[in-house]
């Protein structure tokens, strides 16, 4: 079982990066759009299913790193290898810093004050001249470093599908590690962890600002993807669907956080386009919505829990 898991993320990658070269604009921009929104949805996966951390702000760290990348480019473009970095740091900067004060409260009240942080962080650039206002800014160049451009279009789809095997394969080895079983162990008990002798806090604070690294390299992709941010970015819906999708792919595995990331993406697609469900894409919001909570009452496990229950081994 635990080899099938490891070969199925690995043929999935292998395939999308020989189908690369193949895909249309249109399909190629979408296959990227998912790719991203998966690795933001992995970084949420290690605080809510991972450690039992239920965030509302994690949107914000999603959005530093984007600000940073575009801002820190400049109007002359950036260096890659200092854009990276430098996004994905940034993120973990004020991940550092709302950890250190949100995890002294628990249940929803820690909900709440990282719903709080984020806000704060989303008036910031919303209302005053540092993110550009409600308009955002716009990046003249994309980051490169030699031949690696992200303003090649196909440079970008394997840098956005090597973001995600990296993703994926360091939260792997953080589950397989005995850093991964001690938040294992705090989602279960925190009290009996921590009359265990672990620094419980600790951590926690540690996976917090992983998570939000994680969400600045979602954010550093991008904006190098679109070449524009806005404050929009941050907004608590944002957190909400993020949230979303790792619910509707199924809590407490990696494969659920990526399932939910492109069965969102893809209901969002097809409820909002006037082609495939005619005058119904006017009103999206009310049939995903409709669609997600007959989703979450007829599979309490996610769409991960559809796919145990028809593999062979689930049906037996």
């Amino acid at each position: 079982m635990k080899k099938n898991a490891f070969l199925l993320p690995v043929a999935c990658a292998v395939a999308i990066g020989i189908a690369g070269p193949l895909l249309g604009n249109y399909a190629s921009d979408f296959i990227v759009k998912v790719m991203i929104l998966s690795i933001f949805a992995l970084s949420l996966e290690l605080l809510v299913g991972m450690t039992g951390l239920v965030s509302l702000g994690h949107a914000a760290f999603y959005g530093i790193g984007a600000y940073m990348t575009v801002l820190a480019s400049g109007s002359e473009g950036g260096n890659f290898a200092l854009l990276l970095p430098l996004a994905m740091g940034a993120a973990a900067l004020y991940a550092l810093f709302v950890g250190a004060l949100s995890l002294r409260t628990r249940g929803v009240y820690f909900i709440m004050v990282t719903l709080a942080f984020a806000q704060m962080a989303f008036f910031v650039f919303h209302d005053t001249k540092v993110g550009g206002g409600s308009d955002g800014i716009y990046m003249y160049v994309r980051p490169a470093i030699g031949a690696l451009d992200m303003e090649n279009r196909t440079v970008l789809f394997y840098v956005v599908l090597a973001s995600l095997v990296f993703t994926y394969g360091l939260l792997a080895l953080i589950r397989r590690s005995r850093f991964g079983a001690a938040l294992a162990g705090i989602r279960v008990n925190e009290q009996r962890m921590r009359a265990a002798g672990f620094a419980v806090y600790g951590y926690k604070l540690a996976a917090f600002v992983l998570a939000g690294a994680l969400a600045g390299l979602a954010g550093f992709l991008l904006a190098s993807r679109d070449g524009v941010v806005n404050p929009e970015l941050m907004a608590w819906h944002n957190s909400g669907e993020v949230l979303l999708m790792v619910i509707l792919g199924g809590l407490g595995h990696l494969r659920g956080a990526v399932i939910g990331a492109i069965a969102f993406t893809l209901l969002k697609e097809i409820f909002s386009t006037h082609a495939v469900i005619g005058p119904l894409a006017d009103h999206w919001q009310l049939t995903l919505g409709l669609t997600i909570i007959v989703f979450v009452a007829l599979l309490p496990k996610g769409l991960i829990g559809l796919v145990q229950r028809l593999s062979p081994k689930g049906a037996a």
